[in-house]
């Protein structure tokens, strides 16, 4: 088996990796642009990441223009980046040109970093929309690809106390770009509940 693997150089699609190596399973990680504020520090930290950890070199997409038209807190300054985080057709589109790259590059999967359905803000985090969507992309390509969604059993907490277990260090979460997290973004408040918890 092998798999395309959706990367931001965050902790989530880190441990992804990071548990496809040390089963030995061939993942092409695979980092898209959607003109995300935090896109020039995600990329910058993905390819460091990978090299510190011995995982295969990201390949970057560029679809900014998307961020420049779907405006939210993810992709303009101008709205709140908590309570405008939601991004129309953004988990989409990711498993869309996951999907795209593993047909080009002949694997049958693609993986993305998402939770436990109770930890889900979002209907394009929940498994109705996974299953569809694996559904749309096989009548899409004219061939199956797999969504699979090793995380989907897992809270943060879990995701941190297994990344701290295999030493991994230095990913980015924080949606704003900033050198030193907001404290206030939906990727920060994340990792602030599991160390209060």
């Amino acid at each position: 088996m092998s798999f395309v693997n959706l990367v931001s150089g965050g902790l989530d699609s880190t441990l992804v990796g990071v548990m496809a190596t040390e089963d030995r399973i061939d993942h092409y990680p695979l980092f898209i642009d959607y003109g995300q504020r935090a896109a020039s520090r995600e990329w910058e930290t993905c390819k460091a990441v990978h090299k510190a950890l011995g995982l295969p070199e990201p390949t970057r997409m560029d679809l900014s223009g998307f961020g420049r038209v779907i405006a939210s807190g993810l992709t303009s300054e101008k709205l709140h980046v908590k309570n405008n985080a939601f991004t129309p057709g953004r988990n989409l589109m990711f498993l869309l040109m996951g999907s795209a790259y593993a047909y080009q590059i002949g694997v049958s999967s693609v993986a993305i970093g998402i939770l436990s359905e109770k930890f889900s803000l979002f209907p394009d985090q929940r498994p109705l929309f996974l299953a569809q969507a694996e559904s749309t992309i096989a009548a899409a390509m004219g061939r199956s690809i797999r969504v699979l969604t090793p995380l989907i059993e897992f809270g943060k907490a879990d995701v941190v106390r297994l990344a701290d277990a295999k030493g991994i260090t230095g990913t980015y979460s924080c949606h704003t770009g900033n050198s030193e997290p907001c404290g206030r973004c939906i990727a920060c408040l994340e990792f602030q509940f599991e160390k209060e918890a």
